[in-house]
């Protein structure tokens, strides 16, 4: 113990030695702390700020493995299933969703745009001009009034808390305990801080920072959900509502919301921005239209990756259709279904379910060329999925599950699978493709299609050394038009003939003809299956089923039902020696997707999520959402 106590009292005198040759070695600036006053004295480092507000804007979907899954969810509730690896086959036997599905309460966020906010009045005045500090400013409350949706939408109303709360040991807790605002406060409250800010936030033509347009865009949805939830909202039984409004809007104020939503949307599509139609094949230029970067008019927002900065992503590598993978250990997880397939009509207004059979139902249709049964489609269906036979990266997807051959003692064909990928036949000829389909093999394609929307057509993306940097599209004027036209739609009267013309515009970049609605055909039954089409994998499917109250009848968790369950299409190379009409053609099968268990299902108690206890135990002013 004196030994020890020696060597404690020589650290000590050789410490107060050191302090009389520097007596503020105590007091140093620490290095990794950048504080207020210095932060907002330096340009450079209020745009990292930013930058780092804008990469945690939330998105149920998205292009990155992130908390809550991000493009793991397309498999969940998008109009695809989950056919990667058997770690997460549950995605396919979801029994029902969760209570505290969709749930989302980030107010630390909150709070730090909050700070932010208060710090620019505080401290920048020596740094930026009166005009920087409006537009800073700006650009912290788009990102606020942004985080204010992603609450709204899915728990209901929310606390509105606009600045800091400082906690004051000499007080109870209690004014730190705030109530929930009325759901209708909370859209009131993002309409007018997008009005307030837009023409202070500057940043015209950026894609990758919030503009005037973005603000208007992000308007146009917002009044667009609010607007149909109140219409919608209450004619469900039974009606989902509180006592006082944290939950429900009046029906009475649906037609100022739908309003809101086409005055924001006219004014988006008075802007700079225009429809891409750069490519004369319109396949591929709907496919561009999402992806392309390089002078792209149709792009109004994103989040951006830069593979050359090392922000990408492993979207494509996970997601590439099996037969081209490069050096994947994996691919073709989330795939999209044949119900979504078939949701896109042919050009000449026949509805878009494929033909498989002849009109007497007696034998198969017999097609020379795996692409021919979705010759003359919609070509956004080109553009977001990857069908048997199609092209990408230059290279041909063919798919074939396997062979039909004919038993001339019985008269009927044999359908045989093979267990490998690749296989052949005993004619010598594929029995099944690189790329599938099949029924149980992971990491290929369950339903017989893959994705083309998201993934990156460059050489190399789909590697685990270079990885891909497609972006991920918040906004694109695609969704605007939607936008006004269902709002013009739902408002009615003189309104109808601007829906049409709205709702043309995206069909004819499709293929359809000039004119292929009028105001005598067109329905809200189809200006939703065009927004199901146009948006696909773009995290609008749920909301929209959501809004529209509608969920709970799609996804009814009935076994027969053809939304509730995953449907595939399987296709199969004829072997029939005897018949040359038939011999060496392609027939094509539908089915349930063979590894997709349990039918969707979404209840009433679904159209908002439950609060987390702890939440609720921190702050006894929170009201339950109903049924939770």
């Amino acid at each position: 113990m004196k030994t020890l106590s020696k060597y404690i009292l020589a650290g000590v005198m050789a410490a107060m030695s050191l302090s009389a040759c520097k007596r503020d070695f105590l007091e140093r600036e620490p290095v990794s702390i950048v504080r207020d006053e210095d932060l907002w004295k330096d340009p450079k480092l209020i745009t990292g700020l930013l930058a780092n507000f804008y990469n945690r804007m939330p998105t149920d979907l998205g292009l990155t493995d992130q908390a809550g899954s991000q493009w793991r969810n397309m498999a969940n509730y998008d109009d695809a299933m989950w056919s990667g690896n058997s770690n997460e086959e549950w995605r396919n036997n979801i029994i029902n969703y969760d209570r505290n599905s969709w749930r989302y309460y980030d107010y630390g966020l909150i709070r730090d745009i909050n700070l932010s906010i208060e710090g620019v009045d505080k401290f920048s005045s020596a740094s930026l001009t009166e005009a920087q500090q409006k537009q800073v400013k700006a650009e912290l409350r788009f990102l606020r009034a942004y985080i204010y949706f992603e609450l709204v939408k899915r728990m209901g109303g929310v606390p509105l808390v606009t600045e800091q709360l400082v906690y004051k040991f000499d007080q109870e807790v209690g004014y730190l305990q705030v109530p929930r605002a009325k759901e209708a406060e909370v859209y009131d409250f993002i309409a007018s801080e997008l009005d307030a800010i837009k023409e202070d936030i500057g940043n015209q033509g950026s894609t990758g920072r919030a503009n005037r347009y973005t603000c208007m865009a992000l308007k146009s949805r917002a009044m667009l959900y609010a607007g149909t939830i109140a219409k919608y909202n209450a004619l469900l039984t039974p009606t989902v509502v509180t006592a006082n409004g944290e939950v429900g809007i009046p029906a009475s104020r649906a037609n100022e919301y739908l309003q809101k939503s086409l005055d924001a949307s006219k004014e988006v599509l008075a802007g700079p921005y225009s429809l891409y139609r750069a490519n004369p094949n319109l396949g591929e230029n709907f496919y561009e239209a999402v992806v392309k970067k390089a002078n792209n008019p149709e792009v109004i927002f994103v989040r951006d990756f830069l593979v050359s900065k090392s922000k990408k992503h492993y979207f494509s590598y996970d997601n590439i259709a099996r037969g081209i993978r490069e050096d994947n250990l994996g691919s073709s997880s989330v795939t999209p279904s044949l119900n979504l397939v078939e949701s896109y009509d042919y050009l000449n207004g026949a509805s878009g379910e494929l033909q498989t059979r002849n009109a007497n139902n007696t034998d198969y249709i017999y097609y020379n060329n795996l692409t021919d049964i979705f010759a003359n489609k919609d070509a956004r269906l080109y553009g977001t999925v990857i069908y048997p036979g199609a092209p990408f990266k230059g290279l041909t997807v063919s798919m074939q599950a396997g062979v039909l051959s004919w038993n001339t003692s019985t008269n009927s064909y044999n359908v045989i699978e093979g267990s490998d990928l690749s296989s052949t036949y005993t004619d010598g000829k594929p029995l099944v493709a690189a790329s599938g389909p099949h029924r149980s093999i992971m990491e290929v394609s369950n339903t017989g299609f893959y994705l083309r929307k998201y993934i990156d057509a460059n050489g190399g993306s789909a590697t685990r050394g270079t990885q891909s940097d497609t972006w991920w599209v918040w906004f694109r004027l695609g969704e605007i038009y939607l936008n006004a036209a269902e709002a013009a739609f739902e408002l009615g009267g003189a309104n109808v003939a601007s829906a049409v013309t709205y709702i043309n515009a995206i069909r004819e970049r499709a293929g359809f003809g000039a004119n292929s609605f009028t105001t005598a055909t067109l329905t809200l039954d189809k200006i939703r299956r065009e927004r199901r089409n146009e948006l696909a994998f773009e995290d609008h499917r749920l909301w929209d089923l959501k809004r529209w109250r509608i969920a709970d009848q799609v996804w009814n968790g009935n076994p027969s039902s053809t939304n509730a369950m995953v449907y595939a299409l399987y296709p199969y190379r004829v072997v029939h020696p005897t018949d040359a009409s038939k011999n060496g053609k392609y027939v094509f099968m539908k089915m349930v997707a063979p590894r997709f268990r349990s039918p969707r299902l979404f209840q009433i108690f679904n159209y908002y999520s439950s609060f987390d206890q702890g939440i609720l135990n921190a702050n006894p002013k929170l009201v339950p959402n109903p049924f939770n």
